[in-house]
């Protein structure tokens, strides 16, 4: 085997499900021994084209933890382990010994990270934990205008695949702090913060905010998605107008019908972008997809097919930049599945397939006696520091825009970093996209400099030898231009954990395109997935795949920063959008024959994947089911005294909804209520602001601002919570000064526009 970042590290795996399998199986291809503890039967989610895909690089022990027998090889696995992940809620933690004050007392070094449905001390804590019922409990599910009124099921699982990434970062951050200090704790996040990444550009306020702040991003809207002669859909970024054909056929439409389709368009929001919005989509019905696709990638007009979940595991891009694998799995045989989206060096690696059940229960226990570790002693440069955040006195410089490339850093910066965002003097792009700008840029100093003029140069430079992690997403050509490149900046500072965020991966033909979280939500499938069975296709405004990007360049750069500590050398890392958003499409997998593993899809009403697995009517409101094991959808027909699960829809619509969550509840069906317009109600809640789910801080401009809060819960740690996102240039003057250049000369920078503050 080869060298891999987290070789020596061990990992129990207690979870079942999707994110702390996937949180694990990323420690795992990064070299971590992840041991996956089963119950008797297995994790219910064996024997899915998921299952092998997030259970790779796991050697799998099968033990009845109801038995005392069970609950000792348990502790005798945990004696030698460093990590440990499960999905448990309090309560059964607690009557498994597992809770944290349990595990700190007798394994002080552990690092614990627990992924169930909700937080601690939520008052839904301890309920089922199932995406979809979170979805509903917390009012997601109202968050996106779907093909008809009301709420629609979110077929993406938003919050599963946001733990996922947050538990594995947790997990690298204390042991960050573990590095420093010598003492575990625990690294706790949950399906519901797992949402928040895509949820802080929707759920916010300000005390004065300014037009584009309290406009956000509405809920119906009408994305440049336009369906072409054979039926592909297309997405767009950028009007296509001066494209030879679409110029050809607005000339054949003439001025008047260009003019009449223009203004019959249902968009109650004009895209100046698009200024022939509705011609447009009249004309891209007169040609095939491929014509289309050709003429507008030849034009420089970023578009990508909103095709059906898996194609692009048939990708060039994809292929070439390893983001997809073949592997000989035990059930499935050779097949090719989602493979590693980042890039560290030493490289991740996928060396076994997912396990058979009990596969290693002999091994595992074998070693077990044998492999006592004892607590780590704390680093001579860093004993007793850090004790307020997990990444207290890490010096960040983020260079990205947008979203993709500016999250992390701001993750970095929840976790304690000092972080300065390095952006134009005209500012970051996103900004007049206000509500979204800020829900990526809390905690950062921003200065403002104008990086072609040749003057500023030392500025760049100095910024750079002060960072610890220099970060963003510019396409490599402009980084290049700019000297911002690793190239050009290592120099400066060898010892840095440089990041570069990308579109489709750094080779292949579209190594250098750019590229927006609706391309990716399109050409990986959810687009198609969400929309419902026969249904046009369907962007949502969550925008996940831009969240998915940057969380795993933050976990490439926590593995970069975890390699230096053990080795004392910096690095370049990668991530892209393709590589994030493919893995995402996990739930299926190419078999040896060559078709798609099958997967649960929408139906065309947007209720569900299946009648025990939907939302369904009441008489005053919506409620979830989520009885996803034989035994829950048998004690489902029982409760509301149905023969056939089909036959629910009528039953459920004459009754109240609380007359049924009652009855499901006495049966121990798990249903929530889906909740709608939780904005306020969710910033209101006291307990939630109590246990650091809602964040206030004073903007510069806004007053009083209030935003989704920490990710995670780090026990004796916190996440750092004290600033608004900057105005442009907010800091440029101290930033410069505590770098040591001086008010004259930053004053006749500032007189000619090469650098901005307030």
């Amino acid at each position: 085997m080869t060298e891999r970042i987290l070789d020596g590290l061990r990992v129990v795996d207690l979870s079942q499900g999707l994110s702390g399998p996937v949180a694990s199986m990323l420690l795992g291809v990064a070299g971590a021994d992840v041991v996956k503890v089963e119950p008797p039967g297995g994790d219910f989610m064996r024997g899915t084209p998921a299952f092998a895909t997030w259970n790779r690089e796991k050697r799998s022990v099968e033990l009845d933890l109801r038995t005392e027998a069970g609950r000792r090889d348990l502790e005798a696995i945990l004696t030698g382990a460093d990590v440990l992940i499960h999905n448990l809620r309090p309560a059964s933690a607690r009557r498994l010994a597992l809770d944290p004050d349990a595990l700190a007392a007798r394994h002080p070094a552990l690092i614990v990270c627990a992924v169930p449905g909700w937080p601690t001390g939520h008052p839904a804590a301890d309920r089922p934990s199932y995406d979809s019922l979170v979805m509903a409990r917390a009012g997601l599910m109202d968050e996106q205008h779907g093909h008809r009124d009301g709420p629609i099921f979110i077929r993406f699982p938003l919050g599963s695949w946001g733990g996922a990434w947050l538990g594995a970062c947790g997990v690298l951050a204390r042991l960050q702090h573990r590095r420093r200090t010598g003492r575990g704790g625990v690294a706790n996040t949950s399906i519901l913060q797992g949402s928040f990444p895509s949820m802080l550009m929707h759920w916010s306020r300000a005390e004065h905010p300014s037009e584009a702040f309290a406009a956000g991003l509405p809920k119906v809207n009408r994305p440049s998605l336009w369906e072409c002669s054979d039926g592909v859909w297309l997405h767009l970024m950028h009007s296509p107008d001066h494209t030879p054909l679409m110029q050809q056929l607005l000339a054949e439409m003439g001025e008047e019908a260009v003019a009449e389709a223009n203004a019959g368009h249902a968009d109650t929001r004009p895209n100046p972008n698009f200024p022939n919005f509705g011609a447009d989509g009249v004309l891209m019905r007169r040609r095939p997809s491929d014509e289309w696709l050709t003429q507008l990638w030849e034009h420089d007009v970023p578009a990508q097919p909103a095709v059906p979940l898996g194609q692009i595991f048939f990708d060039e891009q994809a292929n070439v930049n390893g983001y997809v694998v073949e592997i000989d799995d035990p059930e499935w045989g050779p097949v090719r599945q989602a493979g590693i989206p980042f890039a560290t060096t030493p490289a991740a690696a996928i060396t076994r397939a997912a396990p058979r059940l009990g596969e290693h229960t002999a091994e595992v226990l074998a070693e077990a006696g044998d492999r006592s570790r004892p607590v780590p002693a704390p680093s001579a440069s860093g004993a007793g520091t850090g004790d307020g955040w997990p990444l207290e006195g890490l010096k960040v410089l983020d260079l990205g825009n947008y979203l993709a490339g500016p999250l992390a850093p701001m993750l970095l910066a929840d976790l304690g970093a000092d972080v300065v965002k390095l952006e134009s003097t005209t500012g970051d792009p996103m900004r007049w996209v206000a509500r979204v700008f800020d829900g990526c840029q809390r905690n950062k100093r921003s200065v403002a400099v104008d990086l072609r003029d040749a003057s500023t140069r030392p500025i760049v430079e100095a910024l750079a030898g002060w960072a610890d992690v220099v970060h963003h997403n510019l396409r490599m050509p402009a980084a290049r231009k700019l000297g911002v490149d690793y190239e050009s900046l290592r120099p400066v500072n060898p010892e840095m954990i440089y990041c570069h965020v990308s579109s489709y991966g750094p080779v292949g033909p579209r190594a250098d395109w750019p590229g927006y979280d609706q391309l990716f939500q399109a050409s990986c499938g959810w687009e198609f997935e969400g929309a419902g069975e026969g249904n046009p296709p369907m962007w949502h405004r969550f925008g996940m795949m831009d969240h998915q990007c940057a969380m795993a360049s933050l976990y490439a750069v926590l593995l970069g920063l975890e390699h230096k500590g053990r080795t004392g050398h910096g690095q370049f890392v990668a991530a892209s959008l393709l590589g994030a958003a493919l893995l995402t499409c996990s739930e299926t997998l190419v078999q040896t024959d060559g078709r798609l593993a099958p997967f649960p899809r929408l139906d065309h009403e947007q209720t569900g994947v299946g009648p025990a697995h939907r939302i369904y009517e009441a008489l005053d409101g919506w409620l979830a089911v989520a009885a996803v094991t034989a035994e829950a959808s048998a004690r489902l027909r029982s409760a509301l005294a149905v023969d056939d699960l089909d036959d629910l829809e009528p039953v459920v619509a004459s009754r109240k909804r609380e007359e049924v969550l009652a009855a499901l509840e006495a049966a121990g069906v798990p249903a929530e209520p889906v909740h709608l317009d939780q904005l306020d109600a969710f910033l209101d809640d006291s307990r939630n602001v109590e246990i650091g789910l809602v964040a206030r801080y004073r903007h510069a401009r806004y007053g009083v601002e209030e935003q989704l809060g920490a990710l995670w819960d780090f026990g004796d740690l916190s996440c750092r919570m004290e600033r608004a996102a900057p105005v442009i240039g907010q800091h440029t003057r101290d930033v410069l000064t505590d770098l040591g250049f001086e008010s004259p000369a930053l004053d006749e920078l500032r007189d000619r526009g090469a650098i901005v503050w307030p």
